[in-house]
């Protein structure tokens, strides 16, 4: 004879299971969608820093975007992948480091770097844009502006200003699948209605797209969007940055506005 608190017990024991199924996922989320978000704060910082060491290269060569392209995949460098670690080639840390740069930096006349897939996560493509704001290229006299830094120069001297988008790798299982489709709901790009990935007996999640797109302009997000439907989930972090020009703007430097080929009007 089976007793009633035998019975009881087993009865429990059978819907705390179903209850651990049904929280699982939202609580896998919890820990890895911390765990993303924390590298996409180290992703934010290594973009200011690279936005920085863009302007400063740029600065001190006339505005010259190969010079600033090379600065700015050295900044980024380290939130792309862990190129100190032993399983890499190379010796010292400089060694390894200039081994992960050329890697990625393309033609070094003509830098495009790029995401190396399989050992980058699955990602490829553009690693960044980088887009010049100031001066605008039609304002840039031939064959330098010798009268950058005059005294009597109403705006004070010529600035450099850069606008640098990162298409950050979201790298942690599971968190990027959700992470990604919630950016895209978010900034009004894609609605999500199938099942809920974090609460199983949600057959229709219920993402929909916001009325309003705010802060991604067409171009990025056209970009986002095509990265995601090629299963390539990424953020497009942005950062700002100017200074003073060191140098003269060269011309020659100036024949299209923004550099390497990212769109030249965003």
């Amino acid at each position: 004879m089976i007793s009633r608190t035998n019975g009881h017990q087993r009865g429990e024991s059978g819907q705390a299971a179903v209850e651990a199924a049904l929280t699982l996922p939202l609580t896998v989320f919890l820990i890895l969608g911390t765990l993303q978000l924390f590298l996409m704060l180290q992703g934010r910082i290594m973009a200011e820093y690279a936005a920085f060491e863009a302007v400063r290269a740029g600065s001190r060569h006339h505005g010259d975007c190969k010079r600033m392209m090379h600065a700015t995949l050295a900044g980024l460098l380290p939130s792309v992948v862990p190129y100190l670690g032993n399983g890499t080639r190379g010796g010292t840390a400089a060694e390894k480091l200039a081994l992960a740069w050329r890697q990625r930096i393309g033609d070094t006349e003509k830098p495009e770097p790029r995401y190396k897939p399989g050992v980058d996560g699955q990602h490829d493509g553009p690693i960044f844009w980088l887009a010049r704001e100031q001066p605008l290229a039609e304002s840039v006299p031939g064959p330098e502006d010798e009268r950058f830094d005059a005294p009597g120069r109403e705006e004070g001297g010529i600035r450099l200003e850069v606008r640098l988008i990162y298409w950050f790798p979201l790298k942690v299982p599971f968190a990027d699948w959700v992470m990604s489709r919630m950016f895209l709901a978010h900034y009004g790009l894609r609605d999500y209605t199938a099942a809920n990935p974090l609460m199983l007996a949600q057959k229709h999640a219920g993402w929909t797209a916001g009325r309003a797109v705010p802060g991604l302009d067409r171009k990025i997000r056209d970009e986002f969007v095509s990265r995601f439907d090629s299963r390539q989930y990424v953020f497009p972090i942005q950062a700002t940055y100017g200074m003073r020009m060191m140098t003269p703007a060269q011309a020659q430097h100036f024949q299209q506005q923004n550099c390497g080929d990212m769109p030249q009007r965003l």
